[in-house]
């Protein structure tokens, strides 16, 4: 289909199938918004290699299947075609046989919202062919609808937008990944909310912890709060307890504030406290609000104190208490109001 600059400006359509039919002196207003075909105009192609399409080839498909749709009889289809002939064709969903709309919501926000998957889940699940809209298959980033107005579907099934929002906290234990399902049969995330799923309950994980590392992950169906969660520039801290070997000196505080280069580039911290210190070991309480992979245990390897421990304790303002490793709990309304004000919502 189209893709789409970071600004949301929608791009060319994508090669192969039909041809753009002319626009036979429409307006200007009418030529910038969509063509017939329901391919949006104009802006930069997002460069392909930000989404992993392979990795979106064997993603798992969240989507909750829709009730049975009536078939279609053969009368409506005359009736459509006769529409067409003059012109005036309405499709089944009400549109104008135009899926794009230039005022709608991306379709990753609309997947994301649904429970699909991630923000990021969705743009992969895009790229790699899994998603039409109105029977026409997008693999392009950039495509808006309106999400009651068309028909979504994933791997042929149709998704419908979840109304009923879930805000979970997890105490993710050591050596459970964070992915849904895992291909290899290891113990993952997905193994911990198994029982809400097969209840009907779609939900992610927003964000990961690497398999060793324990402590606060937070679970969701809301779309545009995970993805908001994980952008960096919404900076949302994140705090951890890490312990290391070797006795970490206070004087390396301000050293660690102030930037360690890494070879990904430079990583400063909010907060960096060391709190104890026994048998050639210590404790430190490390705040930030990167989000690179293995960022906490990679700065103290590069400072010389390899972590042997890591807890993630809070999510901006969501704490992880004492919770015992495995279970999960509902967040309460103050937590959710807190989250949502961090991020902007």
């Amino acid at each position: 289909m189209a893709s789409a600059s970071r600004d949301g400006t929608p791009g060319p359509r994508r090669s192969g199938g039909k041809p753009r039919p002319k626009s036979g002196g429409k307006s200007a207003a009418g030529k910038s918004a969509a063509g017939k075909s329901g391919y949006p105009r104009g802006g930069k192609p997002r460069a392909s290699s930000r989404v992993d399409k392979e990795s979106g080839k064997v993603r798992l498909n969240n989507a909750k299947r829709a009730k049975p749709q009536r078939p279609r009889e053969e009368s409506d289809r005359f009736a459509d075609d006769a529409a067409r002939a003059d012109g005036e064709f309405v499709g089944t969903t009400g549109t104008t046989g135009d899926p794009y709309d230039p005022a709608g919501t991306r379709l990753q926000k609309v997947l994301a919202a649904a429970g699909v998957a991630s923000r990021r889940g969705a743009e992969e699940l895009i790229a790699a062919g899994r998603v039409s809209v109105d029977g026409v298959v997008v693999t392009e980033q950039g495509m808006r609808v309106d999400p009651r107005q068309v028909i979504v579907r994933v791997d042929g099934m149709r998704v419908l937008i979840d109304e009923d929002m879930t805000y979970l906290a997890l105490n993710k234990p050591a050596g459970y990944h964070s992915t849904m399902a895992d291909d290899q049969g290891r113990p993952c995330v997905g193994d911990l909310v198994a029982e809400r799923v097969m209840a009907g309950q779609r939900i992610f994980h927003v964000g990961r912890l690497d398999a060793e590392t324990e402590g606060l992950l937070l679970l969701t169906n809301d779309g545009e709060l995970a993805h908001r969660l994980m952008h960096p520039s919404f900076e949302v801290p994140k705090t951890y307890l890490a312990t290391v070997r070797g006795e970490v000196p206070r004087g390396l505080s301000r050293k660690v504030r102030d930037g360690i280069e890494l070879e990904d580039g430079t990583v400063r911290v909010d907060e960096f406290v060391p709190l104890q210190v026994w048998e050639g070991s210590s404790l430190v309480r490390i705040t930030l609000h990167e989000g690179r992979n293995r960022i906490v245990r990679r700065l103290m390897d590069s400072l010389g104190f390899p972590v042997t421990r890591l807890v993630r304790t809070d999510v901006g303002p969501v704490a992880l208490g004492d919770q015992r490793p495995g279970s999960i709990r509902v967040l309460g309304r103050d937590e959710i109001g807190a989250l949502y004000q961090a991020v902007g919502l």
